[in-house]
């Protein structure tokens, strides 16, 4: 047998310390995936900030803070024991288009337990919210003034989506326009002027409720964003519809939206990339499936 070596205490040290250093370094790389992108570079600039902070000598009323939004929702999100319906990797397909478009323009159907997350991710934008419970919202303003959100009405409701679908077959249906003068039965008409007006990067609908016969449902809500999209000046929006595991979020975003913009569908959230077809006769509202 080959005698071992007889290396020095100080040297065994230095050789173990060099080892534990890559073996940490290697742990690190291999634990990381990729939803969680976005943490990693909040992390990564809350870093870079405490590094500049250090180095000031004497802090002036002028140094950098982190926002108050961004304060308040990390607080809130911390000492929070209720769950967004969301999943983490749910959450993450979005918050992938927002770390690339934000600031932007951000509609959102629906005002919940996630929306200071979605707000505070589109920091410099504009988000706003359309909620459908009048009480629901004096409650959040309360808590969270800073939030942009209104009260809109549905009158449709779950039992009344085979009807819809049927209506939304007809060429109005299909004619690409402002909502507000659409002759589709689908078109949402009494929203706020300015949910019309504005250039939309990113709509999300999670609401209204639609878990149940007489709840008021989705078929509206999806079709006017996807109408919303087709009619924006130019370039692309991402259209998010939540809870595509139920009948009406199912079939309404694969007709109104197209499947054949789906990007993505992760869990019961399904991602969709619509272009303006505004000046474009020759785009058909849905493209053909390859």
């Amino acid at each position: 047998m080959k005698p071992k070596s007889n290396y020095p205490l100080k040297h065994k040290l230095i050789l173990l310390g060099i080892f534990l250093a890559f073996l940490v370094i290697f742990l690190s790389r291999s634990s990381f995936s990729s939803t969680h992108d976005v943490v990693y570079s909040v992390a990564q600039n809350s870093s870079l900030q405490a590094s500049s902070e250090a180095k000031a000598s004497d802090c002036s009323p002028t140094c950098s803070k982190i926002p108050n939004p961004l304060a308040q929702a990390l607080i809130h999100y911390t000492t929070s024991t209720i769950t967004p319906q969301q999943t983490l990797k749910e959450i993450s397909v979005t918050a992938r288009v927002l770390k690339k478009k934000s600031p932007c323009n951000f509609l959102v159907f629906g005002l919940g337990h996630d929306s200071l997350m979605w707000s505070s991710l589109n920091y410099g934008g504009r988000t706003v919210f359309l909620e459908e419970d009048a009480a629901w919202i004096e409650q959040i303003r309360r808590r969270f003034p800073m939030l942009e959100s209104y009260h809109v009405t549905y009158d449709s409701k779950v039992n009344q989506a085979d009807n819809l679908m049927e209506a939304g077959k007809v060429p109005e249906c299909m004619a690409v326009s402002d909502p507000r003068y659409s002759m589709c039965q689908l078109a949402l008409k009494g929203l706020p002027t300015e949910v019309y007006e504005i250039q939309w990067d990113l709509i999300m609908v999670d609401a209204p409720t639609g878990y149940y016969e007489e709840a008021p449902g989705r078929m509206t809500a999806i079709y006017t964003a996807g109408m919303m999209a087709r009619n924006r000046n130019n370039g692309e929006t991402d259209v998010f519809v939540h809870d595509v595991n139920r009948s009406v979020e199912e079939q309404f975003s694969k007709a109104f939206l197209c499947e054949g913009y789906m990007k993505k569908q992760e869990g019961r959230l399904r991602h969709f990339t619509i272009p303006s077809h505004r000046g474009e006769s020759s785009l058909p509202f849905c493209p053909t499936l390859n």
